[in-house]
C-alpha cells in the first residue's frame, strides 16, 4: 500500500481503496431474520407443521366419528321401528286376506292360499338374495386371504 491507503497496481490490477482513518464503514449489518433459512430450520418447521396437521386431522376425524356414531344410533333405532311397523302391517294384511277369503273358500283353504302365497314370495326373495351373494363372491374370486 502507498501513503494514500491504496494498494499499488494499475487499473484492472484489483486495487481496493482503504477506508480513511476515522471514517466508519457503512457495511450493512446482517440481521438474523434477513438470512435465508437453513435446511435444518426448514426440516424442523416442516416437521412441526406436519405434527400440527396430524393433530388437527385426528381431532377432526374423532369429532366426525362421534357425530356419525350418534346419528347411527338413531338411524338404527328408526330402522328397527320401521321394520317392526312394516312387519305388523304385513301380518295384518295376511290376516285380513284369510278373513276375506274364508267365506268364499272356507277358513282352512283361505289360510292355505295366503300361506302358500307368502311362501312363494319368500322363495322369490331368497333366490334374489342368493344371486346377489353370488355376484359379491365372484367379485372377490381369485384373491388370497
Amino acid at each position: 500500500m502507498n501513503d494514500a491507503g491504496y494498494s499499488s497496481g494499475g487499473v484492472g490490477s484489483g486495487y481496493v481503496p482503504a477506508d480513511p482513518p476515522g471514517v466508519e464503514t457503512h457495511e450493512a449489518k446482517v440481521d438474523d431474520s434477513a438470512r435465508p433459512p437453513s435446511l435444518l430450520t426448514d426440516v424442523v418447521t416442516l416437521f412441526e407443521d406436519a405434527k400440527n396437521y396430524l393433530q388437527a386431522e385426528t381431532a377432526f376425524q374423532k369429532s366426525r366419528a362421534a357425530f356419525v356414531s350418534s346419528r347411527l344410533k338413531f338411524a338404527a333405532l328408526y330402522g328397527a321401528a320401521a321394520f317392526g311397523v312394516f312387519h305388523l302391517a304385513l301380518i295384518a294384511i295376511a290376516v285380513g286376506l284369510v278373513i276375506a277369503l274364508a267365506p268364499l273358500v272356507g277358513p282352512w283353504l283361505a289360510t292355505l292360499i295366503v300361506g302358500a302365497s307368502l311362501i312363494v314370495a319368500g322363495l322369490f326373495f331368497v333366490r334374489r338374495l342368493k344371486s346377489q351373494i353370488g355376484a359379491i363372491r365372484s367379485a372377490f374370486e381369485g384373491e388370497s386371504s
